[in-house]
């Protein structure tokens, strides 16, 4: 890596003594696995060689913990944006260091200077037998302390788990599940940054099990609980915790050009030009809007237990957890330090995840006016939140897919893409008319009542039933005429919320 020589001379430069590689960047070295962070342990004061280091490279300073001396500095050089954390030594040897880590692949260690070649022949300080365990694809911890100190590392190992797709090893699960109950004294942010990570990579519906097996997804989300057991209508084929987990992993197969080429049943799935683009779009926390998606899947239902009611001939309904759910959702993310993109993102996709199933009456097509309004309400999240709509109908029917309703919901959601496409967002809408021309026309006064006279024109514009002034104000007289209608309803409507 370009990077270690830029490294390696700067620290030349200074006389600095004892420098070493340490943890991630050792073991992804060893895997052959690119990297762009870099951590450094020094046995002087890190703090003053980060600012110092910073200042030269140049890069921005950012200090991670000043209690312990430990600061990073974020570079944007060869290859992109780097970020490099250094640390004091942790005790009076490098031995002693390494025993504070989390896990044997993490606890490995090279000298700076000695970082040349390739890594195969670099001079690894292994004391806990981390490359034995990198052969043997084998995740495991230093000591039975190890989630103790730290008790993000309970996070962590579902998290490496998924990303390096290595094994727990029994002894380390045996002591997270022992631990686990210490997984909230971390903090918000470093949560959200390991829950967000899970739910970037591949795989994500085994590693939501594998995080709830270990007894840390219901503490990382503790609402998710009450949906264990919560039984629903019978075409759903699993209770409400289980869809929850199962969705967000449809989600993922759907997304996956690789999934859709080689599944005939995803083969239905809609697609078209930009959509790549537009999930792989960084959003909010780092993160993007395929992934802020996942998370949004795995809050959809977050509230139906709390809505669930049965009526007296046996039906089972959930009236309403769209939209407590959006309340829970945000409730959850704030909790959790997220950015208000992100919150914005997830709480809009939970508050309208019904609307696609419910744009037409069964076998018909959606109209130009509902797909206005579901577009309106729903923003540049409309497109996002109708492929949600289809892994949510995936993890619901689950085995028990019936392919011929498949193909007709697909072929809705493929309906509304394209024709949602064609029609101008309302914001590009040029004005025709506004609210003075309406009080002028008609000798109305100001106020209120002259906003859903607004939104119907838009309306009429937006589905290419008014082009002209002439023609709104036209509009506007028959509508005044039969009395002013409310405003279009802008959630989903009462007995959708099954």
């Amino acid at each position: 890596m370009a990077v270690l020589q830029r490294l390696q001379a700067w620290f030349a430069t200074r006389g600095e003594g004892e420098v070493y590689l340490v943890g991630g960047v050792v073991r992804d070295a060893l895997l052959g696995r690119p990297t762009h962070d870099v951590d450094i342990v020094v046995a002087g004061d890190a703090l003053a060689l980060a600012r110092a280091l910073a200042h030269d490279l140049p890069g921005t300073f950012v200090p991670l913990d000043e209690g312990m001396g430990i600061a990073r500095v974020v570079w944007r050089g060869e290859g992109g944006r780097w970020e490099i954390d250094l640390a004091p030594l942790q005790g009076e040897t490098l031995e002693q260091d390494l025993a504070r880590r989390d896990f044997t692949v993490d606890a490995m260690a090279v000298p700076l200077g000695a970082a040349q070649g390739e890594p195969a022949h670099w001079p690894l300080i292994d004391p806990f037998g981390g490359r034995r365990d990198l052969a043997g694809r084998l995740l495991r911890a230093v000591s039975p302390r190890a989630f103790q100190d730290d008790p993000l590392r309970l996070l962590r190992a579902v998290r490496l788990v998924a990303q390096l797709g290595f094994t727990l090893d029994g002894e380390a699960a045996a002591l997270i599940r022992r631990d686990a109950p210490l997984l909230p004294r971390a903090s918000p942010e470093r949560l959200r940054d390991e829950a967000l990570r899970i739910l970037a990579l591949p795989g994500v519906t085994r590693h939501l099990l594998l995080a709830d097996d270990l007894g840390l997804l219901c503490r990382l989300i503790p609402e998710l609980e009450a949906g264990k057991g919560v039984s629903q209508p019978p075409e759903h084929a699993y209770d409400v915790f289980r869809h929850n987990v199962e969705t967000p992993g449809q989600l993922e197969r759907i997304l996956s050009p690789q999934e859709r080429a080689g599944d005939p049943l995803l083969a239905a799935v809609p697609w078209q030009e930009g959509l790549e683009a537009y999930f792989s779009e960084e959003v909010g926390d780092g993160q993007t809007r395929a992934t802020l998606l996942k998370m949004a899947c795995l809050l959809h239902d977050i509230a139906k237990p709390a809505c669930r009611t049965v009526e007296p001939g046996g039906r089972i309904r959930f009236l309403g957890h769209h939209t407590l759910g959006a309340e829970m959702a945000e409730a959850i993310l704030r909790r959790l330090r997220c950015s208000g993109k992100s919150i914005a993102l997830v709480c809009t996709a939970v508050r309208y995840h019904l609307r696609p199933a419910h744009l037409a009456p069964k076998g018909a097509l959606p109209t130009p006016r509902a797909l206005y309004r579901y577009f309106r309400d729903t923003g540049r999240e409309g497109i996002g939140i109708l492929y949600l709509a289809m892994a949510d109908f995936l993890a619901a029917r689950g085995p028990e897919l019936p392919p011929g309703e498949w193909q007709d919901y697909c072929s809705l959601m493929g309906y509304a893409l394209r024709e949602g496409a064609r029609q101008p967002p309302p914001h590009s809408l040029p004005k025709v008319i506004d609210g003075h021309d309406i009080m002028e026309a008609f000798r109305l006064p100001p106020g209120p009542h002259l906003r859903p006279l607004l939104e119907a024109v838009r309306e009429a514009q937006a589905t290419g039933v008014v082009r002209t002034r002439e023609e709104a104000l036209e509009m506007v007289a028959r509508l005044l005429g039969g009395g002013v209608p409310p405003p279009p309803p802008e959630g989903v409507q009462e007995g959708e919320g099954e």
